[in-house]
């Protein structure tokens, strides 16, 4: 049976745990609703900018930009991998790395030089374990609050090295928040800029309302001029997505571990009590049997 103490130690032990797990779990909850909010409120931004884009990519021409334009031959890319800085999130980053790493493997096998560039502490470290190229790393942005400048540095950064034929294409890999308690990798090429489609598939009642969007000067030059923000945009909306997503998933994974604190308490209680007893009834032998010496 186990000595009282060495319960004692392991409740206090469990007790402490849990109110820094429940702790956490209300930080998370708290930046959660700000991170979406933001999300929230951009989304209808990227679509509508989507929709503009895809109207104005419909009367321009097949050369409007070089941004449209894919590599014959694919020999370098480059994977944009949002992951988080911190740990205590459940698989969150795992998910985003296997992701990451199963794309990253397909294109070795091709024969594709792969670089990295990191957005968050913890795909930073896997990429230099794994040895991978990594072209720059961004730290303490994601799951804090950050701009829209940070994604039009990276973006440029990244569409100048494009157009010099640094990399071939560019990919992002980040969490795309459905709920709180889903968050799914997605995989996302954002160079050269894919087709823009639209839907096919329309009400009739929606196609006599369509909106057809008059630009000055041309189409060719507007769309010139949107492309490159469009990275932007793209990249701003992972970072946002997966600063979301984080949270969230801290949120989850703290909830479970309270949980799972408030069941070794009961059973860690329930040994407590059961080597009480046990020790309560073996002082009253003794008290017996000593007071049945006493009388032979």
């Amino acid at each position: 049976m186990a000595q009282l103490k060495d319960v004692q130690l392991k409740i206090s032990a469990v007790k402490k745990t849990k109110q820094i797990t429940k702790a956490m779990n209300m930080v998370a909850a708290s930046k959660l609703r700000g991170a979406q909010n933001d999300m929230e409120g951009f989304r209808p931004y990227a679509g509508k900018f989507a929709e503009v884009l895809g109207n104005l990519a419909g009367k321009a021409g097949e050369d409007a930009s070089p941004l449209l334009i894919p590599r014959e031959e694919i020999k370098n890319i480059n994977i944009v991998l949002c992951t988080s800085d911190r740990g205590l999130c459940g698989g969150f980053n795992s998910n985003l790395i296997n992701k990451a790493a199963r794309f990253a493997k397909d294109c070795a096998e091709k024969g594709i030089d792969v670089s990295l560039t990191n957005f968050g502490k913890k795909g930073r470290d896997w990429a230099r374990k794994a040895g991978y190229t990594i072209a720059s790393e961004h730290l303490g942005i994601i799951g804090s609050k950050f701009g829209f400048n940070i994604a039009s540095i990276s973006g440029g950064t990244l569409i100048e090295e494009f157009l010099t034929g640094t990399y071939d294409e560019v990919y992002v890999v980040y969490s795309e928040f459905r709920s709180v308690a889903r968050q799914v990798p997605v995989l996302k090429q954002i160079l050269p800029i894919p087709p823009i489609e639209q839907e096919e598939e329309i009400e009739e009642k929606d196609t006599i309302y369509m909106p057809e969007h008059i630009c000055e000067p041309s189409a060719d030059e507007v769309l010139g001029q949107m492309l490159p923000r469009n990275v932007y945009v793209q990249l701003y909306s992972a970072m946002l997505e997966t600063s979301t997503s984080e949270h969230a998933a801290r949120m989850s994974a703290m909830d479970n571990a309270t949980k799972a604190c408030n069941d070794m308490l009961e059973n860690l209680t329930l040994i407590y009590n059961k080597a009480r007893q046990a020790a309560i009834t073996a002082d009253l032998m003794d008290i017996v049997g000593g007071a049945e010496a006493l009388k032979g």
